[in-house]
């Protein structure tokens, strides 16, 4: 039996391969306050998340930005499910590449937060 790799549609989102992401891509994805916002909130569900889902203190065309920035460099994947723009982190590539790394960000991140009464 032949099987046949499904034919990418125009919705298709490109994304780094694994051996594609680079440290620098990833910590200047995570740079930003809002991109971080987005990362950690991911990472707290563990579940895809839609752009809507997201409650960002930006303009929708700045939202778009950001979360192109995040998939660009490798932080999140991000798919069509109909209409809906699903964001997932990409923690198994992030942990297999740099061990460690994603799980410090976001403890460092949780802790100013707190420090400065962001939640």
């Amino acid at each position: 039996m032949t099987t046949v790799a499904p034919v990418p549609s125009s919705r298709d989102l490109p994304h780094p391969a694994r051996e594609e992401i680079r440290l620098e891509g990833v910590l200047h994805a995570l740079s930003d306050p809002v991109r971080l916002r987005i990362v950690r909130e991911l990472a707290a569900e563990g579940i895809e998340l839609s752009c809507s889902h997201f409650d960002l203190p930006v303009t929708k065309s700045t939202t778009t930005h950001h979360f192109r920035v995040l998939r660009e460099n490798g932080v999140i994947r991000q798919v069509y499910e109909g209409t809906a723009k699903m964001n997932d982190l990409r923690r198994d590539d992030l942990d297999e590449l740099f061990p460690g790394l994603l799980d410090r960000l976001l403890t460092a991140a949780a802790r100013q937060a707190a420090r400065h009464g962001e939640g």
